[in-house]
């Protein structure tokens, strides 16, 4: 869908504001400063972390807070939404966010994780989850499918006070990751505990990486994942990450 510059302010940008304060100094090819100027001047208070040119003339991709837009190189326009290949049928915007997302495992925080491990643990998932989340918990229930897997679970607790306190709860309970599969796979309530914890940390983590729905999953390829996937995609992404 494009948009006139103006509308999309009212319709997605101001949602990116917040997001943009605490990305890091936009490295702009100087190819695109000229757009950069004019992209800001329409929307102040929001930063363009990165311009690059797509395989279409005249249509550029914005990178905002985490989000891809579309523009051209006047800024006179902005499309938001997915950009696909009408020939290979590749969505392009998808493929760009994964290459966007890709981190290494070991820059996340995997000491303050709670370690689940099925059959011989030789594949590597690591998990943003909030206690209170459906869909993290039909990912434990969709796990009971795989095998040899390792399970790094972050305690995410986004949507409120009350995941909060059982995001506490179960990292300080006797057997956290008992106390977590009870909890997410069978509902079972974790008991109260309390315990020094690194929700904080890992909540920064979580912000940093721009996080802001669960489950968010990354592979032992640094690939993402956000939200739940079905046991065949699942199964398939850890193959291909394991190789």
């Amino acid at each position: 869908m494009m948009l006139h510059l103006r509308s999309v302010l009212a319709l997605a940008l101001l949602s990116l504001c917040g997001l943009t304060q605490a990305a890091s100094p936009a490295k702009i090819d100087t190819r695109f400063e000229s757009t950069r100027q004019a992209f800001e001047a329409a929307f102040p208070g929001v930063t363009v972390d990165g311009i690059r040119a797509t395989p279409f003339a005249n249509l550029l991709e914005v990178e905002v807070g985490g989000t891809l837009l579309y523009t051209d190189p006047q800024a006179s326009f902005v499309m938001q939404g997915s950009l696909l290949d009408s020939k290979s049928r590749v969505d392009l915007t998808e493929q760009r966010m994964q290459e966007l997302n890709r981190i290494s495992l070991s820059d996340l925080p995997l000491d303050k994780a709670i370690k689940l491990v099925k059959g011989d643990g030789s594949r590597q998932m690591v998990v943003f989850e909030d206690p209170n989340c459906g869909y993290c918990k039909r990912l434990h229930t969709t796990l009971q499918e795989i095998d040899n897997v390792t399970v790094y679970s972050l305690m995410f607790p986004i949507l409120g006070p009350d995941s909060r306190r059982k995001a506490e709860d179960i990292w300080c309970a006797q057997n956290p990751a008992k106390t977590l599969s009870d909890w997410m796979g069978g509902g079972a309530r974790p008991e109260k505990a309390s315990c020094e914890h690194p929700l904080d940390q890992i909540l920064a983590a979580g912000q940093k990486l721009r996080i802001q729905g669960t489950p968010a999953i990354y592979f032992a390829d640094g690939s993402r994942a956000d939200g739940w996937l079905p046991a065949a995609q699942l199964q398939s992404r850890l193959e291909a990450a394991a190789q």
